[in-house]
């Protein structure tokens, strides 16, 4: 049976600007998945083993270390998959790579509304001269005016610059400080969630590159991600460093993000009551 629900790993770190080692991630949150030491259960009760769920497409290869052409070649590959009315969860990699994943959502479906989990508003207008930094995506993103709204949550670096690129762009945000605000979040138009794993406090998931403190606890993330009112079609999972990890704990966090990602796109868009 063909499933609707594809994932593809997309390991690309170059546009890293403090430390690289993102793209090792997705066989590793992969083996997390299968662990024997969890089940393929989501929350909400959905069995990932069954046949129909979902389907792994395995890796992008990447030949090189120019970014425009790895951009292309990720853009290229997503379209394909949602041409075909397949979902997709997308396992990086940096934050840079949900740039590319999410413009080809967007030549899809013509406009979506962005939820972005993170520590980093990911809004530079430019990042060490680059512009397709990981700490960059989300400017890129909004500046094409195609997005008609992006949800920012966990915040808690927000500096100058970010901050005027937000009102520049219209962002939504609320960050860890104000995390009470966030009560009801309703979406009107279909979501597609990016979520960056410093998203979390460093006490619940170690391997990222950029540790920030006080942070989500992984109940709220989930939460969180299961909470909001609206259609989900889409997401990524980005971020996890294995160099930093510590005892396999941000691999089990990240499969556990996925297994409730896949269930929360399969309840919005397959599961027949």
């Amino acid at each position: 049976m063909k499933s609707a629900i594809k994932v593809l790993g997309v390991p690309d770190d170059i546009n890293s600007s403090f430390m690289r080692g993102s793209s090792a991630a997705p066989p590793l949150i992969r083996e997390a998945l299968y662990s024997a030491s969890s089940n393929l259960f989501s929350e909400s009760g959905l069995n990932l083993d069954q046949e129909g769920v979902w389907d792994d497409l395995g890796d992008i290869e990447f030949t090189g270390e120019v970014a425009v052409e790895n951009f292309k070649k990720i853009k290229t590959f997503v379209k394909d998959v949602l041409v075909s009315d397949q979902k997709l969860v997308s396992l990086g990699g940096d934050h840079s790579v949900s740039w590319p994943i999410l413009d080809a959502h967007l030549d899809i479906w013509g406009t979506l509304d962005i939820l972005h989990i993170d520590a980093h508003p990911d809004l530079y207008d430019s990042l060490l001269g680059n512009k397709l930094s990981h700490a960059s995506p989300f400017a890129r993103i909004m500046e094409a005016g195609r997005a008609s709204r992006l949800v920012q949550v966990g915040i808690r670096t927000l500096n100058k610059h970010q901050r005027e690129q937000a009102e520049k762009f219209g962002v939504e945000i609320y960050q860890m400080k104000d995390l009470a605000k966030l009560s009801s979040l309703s979406f009107s138009k279909p979501v597609y969630c990016s979520i960056d794993i410093d998203a979390l406090d460093p006490a619940y998931a170690p391997g990222v590159s950029h540790f920030e403190p006080g942070g989500l606890s992984t109940r709220q993330l989930i939460d969180c991600l299961n909470g909001f009112k609206g259609r989900l079609i889409g997401a990524d999972i980005v971020e996890y460093n294995p160099k930093r990890d510590f005892h396999n704990l941000t691999a089990m966090v990240a499969a556990k993000l996925l297994k409730e990602v896949i269930a929360r796109i399969y309840r919005d868009n397959i599961k027949k009551d």
